[in-house]
C-alpha cells in the first residue's frame, strides 16, 4: 500500500510517499480501506517532533473514514463492505495516511449515508476533543455561558456547535473576518482577539483553552466563582495551573482526548441531524500530504484539512 511516512522530524520536507505491507487486522480489530484522512494540529506538531507516539519511522494520522477490508478474530460490530469513521486510539493508534489501516472495532462507527467521507473524516478528533471537554468533563448545562477559545479552529468550530445544542450561551475569540462563520454555526456573542480583551465580558461558567500559555492564564479570571477550565494545549499548560485555578476559586482541567464509540456515536447523530457539520478549509490527494502539512503550519486554518485517498 501507499502511505507517507518520514524517517525523522521536521519541516514537510520530511514527509515521503513510501510503498509498505499492507496490514493485518488483531483479534478484536478491522482493516479499513481509507477513502479520507482528517487532518489537525497534533499532525504537524508530531512531524516536529514525536514525544507521544513512539519511535520513526512514522506514518501520522488520526482520522480516517473508510470501508471496512478485513475483520479480525472476534469483531462483530463491522463487516466487510460497511462505511464506517472514527479515530485511531490517540496518540498510539497512528497512521491513517495510507490507504490501509487496522484500528479497533470499538473506535469506530458507521459512517451515515448522508455523509461523505471527506466530511466524516474531518469530524472524529476534533469533535470527539469538544465533546470530552464540553460534555463528559464539564457536564455544560443549558443556559450556562462558555467561552471558546480559536472558535474557528477544528476543536473550537464543533465546540461552538456543540455547546450551542447543549443550550449554552456560546461566546468565541476568532479575527474578525471569521465571525461571520461563526455566527452561522451559533455563537452568540464574539470577540476579536486581536482588538479586544476576552476578560473584558461578563464571567463565564466554563472556558475551552485551546491555546495554553498566557490565555489559559488569563482565561482563569474570566470564570465565574467555580468556573471550570478545561485546556487542550498539554504541551504550552503553566505547570502551577491547577493551584492558580484554585487560589482564584475556580477549578482546570488539561485533557488528552480518548478514541471513544459513545462519544462517537453522539457526535454522528448531530451529524445526522445537520446540528454538527465540519468546515473544510481545504483537501489534498494523499501524494501532497505535505501541502496540508504546510498549511497547517500557518496556524491560520479555518476548520479542518482533509487528504482523499483514491
Amino acid at each position: 500500500m501507499k502511505a507517507i511516512s518520514q524517517t525523522m522530524y521536521g519541516g514537510t520536507e520530511v514527509l515521503r510517499e513510501v510503498e509498505l505491507d499492507r496490514p493485518t487486522p488483531a483479534p478484536s480489530e478491522v482493516l479499513v480501506r481509507v477513502h479520507a484522512a482528517g487532518m489537525n494540529p497534533t499532525d504537524w506538531k508530531h512531524r516536529q517532533f514525536s514525544g507521544l507516539v513512539g519511535t520513526l519511522p512514522l506514518v501520522l494520522g488520526w482520522d480516517v473514514s473508510g470501508v471496512v477490508e478485513a475483520v479480525g478474530l472476534g469483531v462483530t460490530l463491522h463487516q466487510v463492505g460497511d462505511e464506517v469513521f472514527g479515530m485511531l486510539p490517540y496518540p498510539h493508534g497512528v497512521g491513517s495516511f495510507a490507504e490501509y489501516v487496522v484500528a479497533p472495532a470499538r473506535a469506530l462507527v458507521r459512517k451515515p449515508e448522508g455523509i461523505d467521507h471527506v466530511q466524516a473524516a474531518a469530524i472524529p478528533l476534533a469533535a470527539l476533543t469538544a465533546w470530552q471537554a464540553l460534555v463528559d468533563t464539564a457536564g455544560l448545562q443549558p443556559g450556562q455561558r462558555v467561552l471558546i477559545h480559536a472558535a474557528a479552529g477544528g476543536v473550537g468550530h464543533f465546540a461552538v456547535q456543540i455547546a450551542k445544542e447543549l443550550g449554552a450561551y456560546v461566546i468565541g475569540t476568532a479575527s474578525a473576518p471569521k465571525h461571520g462563520l461563526l455566527r452561522e454555526l451559533g455563537a452568540d456573542e464574539l470577540i476579536d482577539y486581536r482588538t479586544e480583551d476576552f476578560t473584558g465580558t461578563d464571567p463565564v461558567d466554563l472556558v475551552l483553552d485551546t491555546l495554553g500559555g498566557d490565555t489559559a492564564t488569563r482565561s482563569l479570571k474570566a470564570l465565574k466563582p467555580g468556573g471550570k477550565l478545561v485546556s487542550i494545549a498539554l504541551s504550552s499548560l503553566p505547570e502551577d495551573l491547577p493551584e492558580q485555578a484554585a487560589a482564584l476559586g475556580v477549578r482546570a482541567y488539561p485533557l488528552l482526548v480518548e478514541a471513544d464509540q459513545a462519544g462517537m456515536r453522539a457526535i454522528s447523530d448531530l451529524a445526522v441531524a445537520g446540528k454538527l457539520r465540519a468546515v473544510i478549509e481545504a483537501t489534498y490527494p494523499l501524494e501532497h500530504a505535505a501541502k496540508g502539512h504546510e498549511l497547517g503550519d500557518t496556524g491560520r486554518v479555518t476548520g479542518k484539512v482533509v487528504l482523499t485517498v483514491s
